[in-house]
């Protein structure tokens, strides 16, 4: 009787062993699937590899572990946490053969880090049925589709609304950085709420749409409690309205924290850090494994990369990018064919070129381009 009574115990072991999640396997899978996709040759290919990732990655983020996952082997997958640790943003994007872009995202959502519940919710890009720069408040299955690189909350009568910073590769000519707010009601997320103030007048979200060939930075300094941005202006003067021509004209804007809302001043002073010591990371261009090492602090612009948990850094980029969850460029950096550069690997590149002192745009009504059926 004994003997069959430590069977049982051994058994019973064994099926909850058997039914455990085990994260590391699944990051393991997903990573081949994304992979996959990344190197897919055509449409028709990417879809059949990205709808078994989107099917994996959404059984994964239903886990009740899903916060302590940190998604570092998914170098190409987007994974941003907001400071208080409630909202984590899963978003990746698939490249298609007319260099148009496909985007796709999880927002989790918890009431309180002791809560063992949580909420998934799915963006689901509708941008051809919006029009090019939608003003109004958005249901998450009427999403514009962006990549989403920051989250800031901000607490306004007793609620959280989570200001977030996108990027989105917009056309052959043009792309666009965007400012948007993320709220939630119930087990519902809207998008768009009117935090933002530009003189007499309040927006819920902006679009900043600029060259292909200029690099715009837009980026939270948690220290002046601020979103500072590049001061866009077209080329010349009969490109006004022509936003695939604007380019940074050297001066700043900032968005202010103030009383809870989001106020614009003009003309401020970009401030770089000389005093601090970062952590850069790096790809092993023979391994492809990401590394982190600690450098005398420079200012650094965040705009393309997205922070993942854990102090793992994630950046989700276009199919065959060789910068992959970079943050600063090595200091021998592979010399790449601009013939065969994705669009998010010129962007990178342009940023390299970029001096250090350069300042990080007005306000444009930036086009959102409709991809192509």
């Amino acid at each position: 009787m004994k003997v069959s009574f430590g069977l049982i115990l051994i058994f019973l072991g064994s099926l909850q062993a058997w039914g455990q999640f085990d994260a590391y396997s699944r990051e393991s899978e997903l990573a081949v699937l994304l992979d996959s996709i990344r190197a897919a040759k055509n449409n028709a290919g990417k879809e059949n590899w990205n709808t078994q990732f989107k099917k994996l990655i959404e059984q994964t983020i239903h886990e009740p572990t899903v916060f302590d996952i940190t998604f570092t082997r998914l170098r190409t997958l987007g994974v941003i946490d907001s400071p208080d640790k409630l909202v984590r943003i899963v978003n990746w994007n698939v490249e298609q053969d007319d260099g148009t872009q496909k985007y796709f995202a999880y927002v989790i959502h918890r009431n309180s880090l002791k809560d063992t519940k949580h909420k998934v919710i799915e963006l689901i890009d509708k941008s051809f049925l919006l029009t090019a720069k939608p003003e109004e408040t958005l249901e998450a299955d009427m999403w514009y589709g962006a990549l989403y690189y920051q989250i800031i909350p901000v607490e306004k009568a007793n609620k959280t609304y989570y200001t977030v910073l996108g990027w989105d590769g917009g056309t052959r000519m043009s792309n666009t950085k965007l400012i948007d707010v993320i709220c939630f009601s119930g087990n519902s997320l809207k998008l768009g709420y009117p935090l933002f103030k530009s003189g007499n007048t309040t927006q819920k979200r902006l679009f900043f749409e600029h060259s292909e060939r200029s690099v715009m930075s837009l980026r939270y300094e948690p220290e002046y409690k601020r979103i500072i941005f590049d001061h866009l202006m077209p080329e010349t003067p009969t490109m006004v309205g022509f936003y695939e021509f604007y380019v940074p004209d050297m001066s700043y804007d900032a968005f202010i924290l103030d009383n809870n809302r989001w106020v614009l001043k003009e003309d401020v002073i970009g401030i770089n850090k000389k005093d601090v010591v970062v952590s850069v990371a790096s790809i092993n261009d023979k391994s492809g494994e990401v590394t982190t090492t600690s450098t005398p602090g420079k200012w650094i612009d965040p705009t393309g990369e997205g922070k993942g948990s854990s102090n793992d850094v994630h950046v989700a980029v276009l199919p065959d990018s060789d910068a992959l969850n970079t943050t600063e460029d090595s200091k021998k950096p592979v010399k790449k064919d601009k013939r065969t550069m994705t669009a998010l690997e010129k962007y990178e590149a342009k940023k390299k070129h970029k001096k250090d002192d350069e300042p990080p745009t007005t306000l444009n009504p930036g086009k959102k381009r409709r991809p192509k059926k």
